[in-house]
Order: C-alpha cells, then structure tokens, then sequence
C-alpha cells in the first residue's frame, strides 16, 4: 500500500540521498553485518573483520562504503565457499566525511570480508584508564556513533537510510564485561568472549558497544541496569519507572517491539544525555539525582525505540523526523505518568531553551529540513530538530485534537514501521492520513512554513506553565526582601527561578541566594549548571572552585559547553577556561573536545 512513498525495506536502498556518505545504496547494499572485534586497551584499538552480506540492486561489480581513520589490511569475498582475496581503494580523506573505501566484488559472491583496525583517536570510541572510572580497576570503553561515527570503528554504509540486522563476537581481557546494542546477557560471568544477535534492521549509527567493569541489575522482567557497582543500586532506584514508561507508550502508540529495553549508566565523560541505542540506552550519570527528577530522559530515549529507531530519518538533514517526533512522545509519557504539571513544566523549559539556541543560530539553521551541505551533521544537533519539531507535533494535536492525531501517530509508526524516510515523504503521507480528511484545518503552505522556513511561526504554541508563574512571583517578592518558598520546588522550578533571575541581580543578593540554598555546592547536576553559568554571567568568585571541579568530573557537552562558551566571552575568563580546559581535556570524550576547542580556540 505505501510502496510509492516507503524508504527502505530489508536492506533496499532509500529513494533519499544522503551527502553525508559514500554509500551508493541503490547499487549495492549490505543488510546483514557479522562482526568479530578484539577489543586491545592498551593500543586503545578494536581489531578484527566485519562481514557483509551483499544484496545487488544492479550489475555493478564495486561496493562503496565510509571509514574515517581506519587502517584497512585485507578485503576477501566468499566465492564456492571459500575465501578469496580481492582489491581495495581508498578515496582522500575529507574534513567531514572520513575516506571512501571501494571494494572490488565482482559480479557472483555474495559475501565481503574486511580485515581493519582502528585508530586510537576513533572519534566514535572513548577509551579510560583506570583511574578515570569509579572503581579504578579496569579500563572502559564506549561508542557514541551517531550521527556519522560508526565508520570510526567499522568500516559500513554509514547512512541511516540503510537498515541491517548484525551479530557480533567480540573478545576482551579478562575481568571485562562487554554489551552492546543487542541481546545482552544478565549473567554476571565474564567468560572474555561474547556473542550478540540484533536480529531486528537498525540503521548503523544505532549499532553500539561498550566494555568494562559493569555489574548488572533487574528492574522488571524486560528490563535492567548495567554501571560500574558504585551507581548500580541509585540507578536501578533512579530508573524504576521504566517499565511503567514502556506500558504507557504502548498503550498509546503501539507495541514495543525490541523485545528488552536495557539502561547502560556510563561514565561522566559520556558527552550526550543519553543515546537510544536499541536494546541498550547509554545513559549520563548526571540524570542520577536521587529524586527522579530528570528521568524525562529516560522517557526520551524510551520514545526513541518508536522514532528514530522504528521509522527513522533517512538522511541528517531530516534529523527532526527522529527527535521532533521524540521530544513530543516523552513529553505525552510525562504527561500520563506524572501529571499534566510536571509536562506542562518540561514543554516550557524546553521552548525556553529552543528561544535561546534560536537567538545564537544562523537563520538558515533554524529550518527543521535543513540544508547541511557537506558540513558535520553533529552540526544539526539544536535545540531545533528537538523542540521546534516537537512543537510542529504539538500544533498538529492542536489543530486536529488529540485523539485523531493519537490515531494518526499510531498508524504512522506502524505503516513506516523498520524504515528511513525523507521529510518529502513524511509529507506525502502527512496530508493523505490527515490534512486531505479534513481539508479545512491546516494547509499544506503552512506545513511547508514550519518545515521550510527559518524561525517558527507566528502562530506556533507557545508554551507556558502555571507553576513557573507562580515562581516568577516569588522572584520578585525575594528581590524585594522577602522570603523564598522552596519546599515543594522541583528540579524545574528551580531551573526557570535561576535561569530567569536577572542579570543585574545584585552581589549580595547572589551571596543571599547561595548562602540561604547552598546553590555552588548543590548535586543537582543541572541546577549546578544554571547557577555556576549565572555565577559566571555575574563574576560571582566564590562559586568560581565549583565551576572549576564541575568542568573537570562532567563531560555532558550540554553541560560543560555552556559555561566555555560563557566563559570565552571575557579575556580573563577565557585564559582560566583554558587552563581548566587542558587539565579536563584527557576524560572529555572526542565529540566535547571538538565542540569546546572551536569556543575556546576557533575564534580567538
């Protein structure tokens, strides 16, 4: 029924380009990756082969596939059923792009075998000593591929408008727990080697692993914890809800259908909230806050296991097709299990920082179908593709109530259901399932504005909460002298207090509100950010020790590059944000080490 306007299916090529690789996906494919990885510490390496099955859409005898500092040794295909020996090239490196790799295949095997290993600066792979983990022991080791890091430490098709299922072997040394983005076992052995299957087509950039001293704990039947054995008991606790979130989004959108939902707690050097890699969603430790305050993360990267995992963007430049989509299934979950109040909160705070990111941006990289280019696609990452999309999903609801948006999400993740589609596509099938049943309600220029056009609309919600209202009001009877009541506060009434102060808020009022809260030395990872970055806003020196152990023991980028960019803004400032820099530099990951260089040195 929907062939005109489906992407991708087991391993077809998706009618989207995709600049970002060197994948002619409409020549040849690869559905099916078997990986047998070593995983060598002490070189910081992963060495050992990736097999592909081949599936031939025309007589072309080369396949075509994206590496980016990665040593090629061999290439062989399988021919009567043994292996052959076969040429390779590689292409010049780009910037953005790594270096294509051309593989001679001939016109009859059905298998290619690639022999390689990776360099120690992957910039998909993290490695820490042991003393940069919690327990000291062991070294660890994680991936973050997404958007175009999996050819760091494979050589792949790295476009999500491919899908391949993957089984993996993979050896480490002994004492060393390795998972991955598959059927994890909960057995606590640690036998050195291991085997995974992910039987259902993901993209490749949700392909994941992760290897050290991990100790695992249950949650539910479909449901676990893996950490360092510091942080498993609080996380488990941390996390409880989990298995309530999974029911609520099935309830409303369909079944999950990735057969367990696994937690891996990284270390603080993990630089994104979480990645919702399927199966097994890494997790930042600063969403541990003893409170259950900032388990919305949790609930996005559940949502994930729907958008962006389920139907996914075909290319980055349809990055809203996957956290658009998200953001507002998370908030819809919040909404069921915590209340209208809580969500309501979320949605404001999140459009706040959407306003923000806005006032910073180009215009042009505020269009939810943006135009990259040949530029990273770590670029696109905003609060854009995020809250903007979701708020394109939010005006719909609007527009068309509840119950038939709800009815035209649930159809959409199942008829896209294991595919990548384009922007063009989603609109094709935006207006057969809903525009044209109800022609009157929303044009198709207006979704071309929210689509295509910079900025939002005019008439784009926009969010407000009752609650923060109620904190504006205590603001300014405190600023006058009066007295804060605080009791009942969440995490997010203390993040619009502080993030809504203003900026010529006095120093002794800065010294009042840290002296009667204790804010420099609160856990709270995210209010700590709010105020250590006001600190800096307002040279409030007696918070400047806590900044300092704050950029040094978090690699959140969400966190840490806020305040360099904050800091970068004075010359002072920017010289003691260097040196802090150069000693935090060795736990950030590579993707942080990007992104605060160019604030900390592009420019200046």
């Amino acid at each position: 029924m929907l062939s005109s306007i489906v992407a991708l299916v087991a391993g077809q090529p998706a009618q989207a380009e995709d600049v970002h690789s060197y994948a002619r996906l409409n020549q040849v494919s690869t559905p099916h990756l078997e990986l047998n990885l070593t995983v060598d510490f002490e070189a910081r390496q992963l060495k050992g082969h990736a097999t592909y099955t081949l599936a031939r859409h025309d007589k072309t005898t080369q396949l075509y596939l994206d590496t980016s500092d990665l040593t090629i040794e061999r290439a062989e295909l399988l021919i009567d059923d043994q292996w052959q020996p076969t040429k390779f090239t590689l292409g010049d490196v780009h910037p953005s792009l790594g270096r294509e790799l051309i593989v001679d295949i001939g016109s009859v095997a059905k298998q290619v075998r690639i022999h390689y290993q990776t360099a120690p600066t992957a910039s998909g792979l993290q490695w820490l000593t042991p003393e940069q983990t919690a327990g000291k022991k062991h070294p660890f080791m994680f991936s973050q591929s997404q958007p175009i890091h999996s050819r760091s430490w494979i050589p792949i098709q790295d476009s999500p408008a491919l899908r391949l299922t993957y089984n993996a072997t993979i050896t480490t040394p002994k004492g060393l727990l390795a998972v991955m983005s598959a059927d994890n076992s909960l057995s606590d052995e640690r036998p050195g080697t291991y085997e995974f299957a992910m039987p259902q087509p993901i993209p490749p950039y949700l392909i994941a692993i992760a290897a050290g001293d991990l100790a695992v704990k249950s949650i539910s039947e479909n449901v676990a914890v893996f950490a360092e054995q510091y942080i498993l008991e609080d996380a488990a606790w941390e996390f409880a809800d989990t298995p309530a979130m999974i029911e609520t989004t099935e309830a409303m959108y369909g079944p999950y259908r990735w057969d367990r939902y696994d937690l891996l707690i990284l270390p603080p050097s993990f630089p994104f909230g979480g990645m919702e890699n399927p199966r097994l969603s890494f997790i930042t430790p600063t969403v541990v806050s003893g409170d259950r305050s900032l388990v919305n993360l949790i609930a996005h990267e559940l949502a994930h296991s729907w958008s962006g995992n389920l139907v996914t963007n075909a290319s980055w430049r349809d990055l809203w097709i996957n956290e658009g989509f998200t953001s507002y299934v998370e908030n819809r979950i919040m909404e069921a299990l915590f209340g209208e109040r809580r969500a309501n909160m979320e949605l404001a705070l999140g459009y706040q920082d959407l306003l923000d990111d806005m006032e910073r941006l180009k215009p042009q990289d505020t269009v939810l179908n943006i135009d990259l280019g040949t530029r990273h696609p770590d670029d696109v990452f905003s609060q854009v593709p995020y809250v903007k999309g979701q708020l394109f999903l939010v005006y719909l609801e609007q527009k068309f109530g509840r119950d038939m948006f709800d009815k035209f999400l649930r159809q959409y993740f199942e008829d896209f259901a294991f595919q990548s589609i384009s922007t063009e596509q989603f609109k094709k099938y935006l207006k057969r399932q809903l525009l044209d049943k109800q022609p009157d309600t929303v044009t198709m220029s207006k979704i071309n504005e929210w689509l295509h056009e910079p900025g939002l609309p005019e008439d784009a919600p926009k969010p407000t909460s009752d609650a923060f209202t109620q904190v504006e009001q205590q603001m300014q009877r405190w600023l006058k002298g009066g007295q804060l009541q605080t009791d009942k506060w969440t995490t997010h009434e203390w993040l619009h207090f502080i993030n809504n102060l203003p900026l010529d808020i006095s120093a002794n009022n800065m010294a009042r509100l840290d002296r009667e809260f204790n804010l420099t030395n609160i856990q709270n990872s995210e209010i700590a950010h709010a105020w250590l970055k006001l600190a800096i806003v307002k040279k409030y020196e007696p918070a400047r020790e806590r900044l300092r152990s704050y950029l040094l023991t978090i690699g959140r980028n969400k966190l840490v590059s806020p305040l360099y960019r904050e800091l970068a803004k004075t010359s002072d400032n920017l010289k003691w944000a260097r040196e802090v820099y150069q000693q935090a530099k060795p736990g950030y990951h590579p993707l942080t080490q990007t992104v605060n260089e160019a604030l900390l040195y592009g420019d200046n």
